[in-house]
């Protein structure tokens, strides 16, 4: 089911609003014409479940954010 593949895919983005964003994003990317859109939808969030949509950088990013607020 759908709700299965959705919190599969919340253990790498924070909330539901970014994955959203993120899925739909992707979506339009690796659609293609001769397919179902909600086949493409599954996809996205079956490979969101196994790698980080965000990326390395993203989380570097929030690294630094967290020790800059423990500093302050």
């Amino acid at each position: 089911m759908r709700s299965q593949l959705i919190f599969g895919a919340l253990t790498h983005v924070r909330n539901r609003y970014e994955l959203c964003q993120l899925a739909s994003k992707a979506a339009r990317k690796l659609h293609k014409p001769s397919t179902r859109l909600q086949d493409t939808m599954n996809d996205v969030l079956v490979r969101f479940r196994h790698s980080n949509p965000l990326g390395e950088h993203h989380m570097a990013v929030e690294q630094v954010r967290k020790q800059e607020r423990r500093a302050a």
